[in-house]
């Protein structure tokens, strides 16, 4: 089973702009919000970009190394 959350404090204006939104598109504002939270939960953040980029990152490149790919891709022709 999930969870509910509460969002206190919502401005007038705002409630209002997003219930006529979901009320156009024949969504409910539950299953918009949902949507919204959902898309955003599967985005990773910024510092689980760098890990990933980290674990990839090739510490040491040596010109020898570099050579050698350039030399392969030119084999490839």
């Amino acid at each position: 089973m999930g969870r509910a959350f509460t969002i206190r404090e919502v401005p007038d204006d705002v409630a209002r702009r997003l219930k006529t939104r979901v009320a156009e598109a024949g969504q409910s504002l539950q299953a918009d919000l949902l949507s919204l939270v959902t898309r955003e939960a599967a985005e990773p953040t910024l510092a689980e970009i760098a890990a990933r980029a980290e674990r990839y990152a090739v510490r040491e490149v040596s010109t020898e190394g570099i050579l050698a790919v350039i030399d392969e891709g030119r084999a490839d022709r």
